[in-house]
C-alpha cells in the first residue's frame, strides 16, 4: 500500500490531537467507538511507547471502520482517518503531511505530545482540538495555551475515568483546557466541532 494517501480538495478541515499514555489504550478505544466514521476531521493519536513497537494501529480498527494507518514519513493528513505515531518519533506537519524525526527527548518522560501541538499551531491552517487522555507526567500540558492562542479548542479526559490521571490533572492545571469530559463525551463534542467547522 502506497504511504501517499489521495489529496483531499479541502486541506484546512480540523485535526484532532489525542495526547495520551498509560491508561490511554482504553480512552482511544472508548474516542473512536463513538465517533462517526465519515467525520470531516482526522484523528491523531500520539502515545507514549518506550518499549517494543506500537500496536494501535492493529487493535483500533476493532473498534472503529475508519482507516487506522500508522505514520510514515511524508504521510498525507486526510479527514476520516485515525493515524498513529510511530514508537521512538516526533511527530511534526508542513504542507499537508505528517514528517517524523528521532525522538528529541530519549531519557526522563516523553514531550512527544507537546512537540506534536506546538508544530501543529506553527504549520496547520484549519482548526485544532488537542485531547488529552489518561497518562503519567504532563506531557502535552505545556502547548495547551499556544493551542487555545491560535483559536484552538483544548480537552481533557475527566481524571475519574482516567486509568492514570496525572496527564489530565497536569493539562487541566495550566489553565487552558476549555472542556474536561469523559471519553464518550469527547467523542460527542469532537463531532460537534468538527461540524461547526465544515
Amino acid at each position: 500500500m502506497s504511504d501517499k494517501l489521495p489529496p483531499t480538495a479541502r486541506s484546512h478541515f480540523p485535526i484532532v490531537c489525542v495526547g495520551g499514555s498509560a491508561g490511554g489504550l482504553d480512552a482511544y478505544e472508548r474516542l473512536v467507538r463513538h465517533l462517526p466514521t465519515d467525520i470531516d476531521a482526522a484523528i491523531v493519536i500520539v502515545n507514549h511507547v518506550r518499549i517494543g513497537p506500537t500496536q494501535l494501529h492493529e487493535i483500533l480498527p476493532f473498534y472503529t471502520k475508519m482507516p487506522v494507518r500508522l505514520i510514515t514519513n511524508g504521510l498525507g493528513i486526510v479527514p476520516a482517518t485515525v493515524f498513529i505515531i510511530p514508537e521512538k518519533h516526533d511527530l511534526h506537519v508542513l504542507n499537508g503531511e505528517f514528517h517524523l524525526r528521532p525522538i528529541s527527548k530519549p531519557h526522563g518522560w516523553p514531550d512527544v505530545i507537546t512537540v506534536c501541538l506546538t508544530s501543529l499551531t506553527r504549520h496547520w491552517k484549519g482548526q485544532l482540538v488537542a485531547v488529552i487522555v489518561s497518562g503519567y507526567d504532563g506531557d502535552g500540558a505545556a502547548a495547551l495555551c499556544g493551542i487555545r492562542d491560535v483559536g484552538g479548542i483544548t480537552i481533557a479526559q475527566k481524571p475519574d475515568t482516567a486509568g492514570v490521571p496525572d496527564m489530565p490533572e497536569s493539562a487541566i492545571a495550566s489553565g487552558c483546557i476549555d472542556f474536561v469530559l469523559s471519553p464518550e463525551a469527547i467523542a460527542r463534542k469532537v463531532e460537534s466541532i468538527a461540524r461547526q467547522f465544515a
